[in-house]
């Protein structure tokens, strides 16, 4: 059956009048295929994994300085024998050192990519050895560091860095 122009339902024309509303009001990005528009959203994401990854570390940290009797295993017990404030301190200062060089990716630079990928396999290194003491958080940040390495070797390079 077809139609006569003009008697189509005024659903359907408004239908069609919205989409054509939306298709012309969409914002492009002149000279970005959506390929890139793509890697800069696993850029980001790369750096939300960052700031997690920071945030575990410091709170494992945390824990570690001021709550020691919360671990599975004493001190004695752990791979490395080191007393817990020292793994809070170490901890504490990987958490740190990742919530930085996630700023850095953040604004593109080249030396925020190399240390955040060395910090997430310090990590990675010193919560394997520190699996006796807390096994869930430590596995979590294992799995954590991975994603974090994974990301910024793959996708760190699209927020490019316009300086030193």
């Amino acid at each position: 059956m077809t139609e006569t122009p003009g008697t189509e339902s005024f659903a359907l024309q408004m239908s069609r009048d919205n989409r054509d509303q939306v298709r012309a009001s969409e914002t492009r990005v002149p000279g970005q295929s959506r390929a890139q528009r793509e890697e800069a959203g696993w850029a980001v994401f790369a750096v939300t994994i960052l700031f997690v990854a920071a945030a575990f570390q410091i709170v494992d940290g945390l824990v570690a300085l001021l709550r020691d009797q919360t671990y599975v295993t004493r001190d004695n017990g752990l791979v490395v024998t080191i007393d817990y404030t020292t793994w809070g301190w170490v901890h504490l200062g990987l958490g740190v050192l990742a919530a930085v060089a996630a700023f850095g990716l953040l604004s593109g630079r080249t030396w925020a990519r190399v240390v955040g990928v060395g910090m997430a396999g310090l990590s990675l290194l010193v919560n394997f050895v520190f699996i006796p003491a807390y096994p869930f958080l430590s596995i979590a940040v294992i799995v954590v560091d991975l994603l974090v390495i994974y990301a910024i070797a793959v996708y760190g390079g699209v927020l490019k860095d316009d300086g030193f």
